[in-house]
């Protein structure tokens, strides 16, 4: 009698048990996914369906989604907006470019050369341009006719150091002694654009100047700028000869 019960008493305690699974988002993702026919078969669950709203409370799942598409479809919408603004940007730089290209090609010498991008400048609504070489890199000082555009590099460094140390572009402003430094006689200047002439930034100067303080503005494109300063070197060496 006590065997027989002892054996009825394991037997009852080693019967399986049945353990409850929790579910968890990647499980029920996987199943609908397998499933793709849960909603068909279950209809009225996706109408009823309530998902949360941060103003609403709760909106029907068939909102929800169209409110995602619409979502969707604005940022579609603005995404084509910045292509389309930034292909109409890269037209207009190449436009100008070519143009001012096609400009500095026919002059007959270094003042005509400059005098075409005071031009150029003025008719983009700026208030000048200006062009300086540095005088330990091209034959510029007396009886040179160009004399007037040498700048001393070593003199210059104070600029560099400040505004020109990490890239051969600066936008922004300048303050007095900086604008003193670079020209002698001026009217108000806002910003200027300031670029290193040269693959080492090491021939010189090309300088725009505005009277609006936000004209020139540090992170805006300097693609134009950088070509303008590519070009110029190779044209200038028609008149004035690079030191060795």
């Amino acid at each position: 009698m006590v065997a027989k019960t002892t054996q009825s008493y394991k037997t009852k305690n080693t019967k399986p048990t049945t353990r409850k699974m929790k579910l968890n988002d990647e499980m029920v993702s996987q199943y609908l996914n397998d499933n793709p026919d849960f909603f068909i078969r279950n209809a009225s669950l996706f109408e009823n369906m309530r998902i949360p709203h941060p103003i609403r409370g709760g909106v029907s799942l068939p909102e929800w989604q169209m409110a995602r598409q619409r979502n969707k479809i604005s940022h579609l919408e603005a995404e084509i907006t910045l292509l389309m603004e930034y292909a109409r940007s890269n037209e207009l730089l190449f436009n100008q470019f070519m143009d001012l290209q096609i400009q500095i090609f026919k002059a007959d010498d270094l003042d005509e050369l400059v005098q075409i991008l005071k031009n150029w400048a003025k008719s983009l609504g700026l208030n000048g341009a200006y062009l300086y070489l540095f005088d330990d890199k091209w034959l510029i000082n007396a009886p040179s006719k160009y004399q007037h555009y040498a700048l001393n590099r070593s003199g210059f460094d104070f600029i560099r150091v400040r505004h020109l140390q990490y890239s051969n572009q600066y936008l922004g402003p300048l303050n007095t002694t900086e604008l003193d430094f670079l020209l002698s006689e001026r009217n108000y200047i806002g910003s200027v654009a300031l670029s290193l002439l040269g693959q080492f930034g090491d021939l010189g100067i090309l300088m725009f100047t505005s009277s609006d303080p936000h004209h020139y503005q540090e992170k805006q494109g300097t693609l134009l700028l950088e070509k303008v300063s590519q070009l110029l070197p190779i044209l200038i060496e028609k008149w004035v000869m690079r030191k060795k």
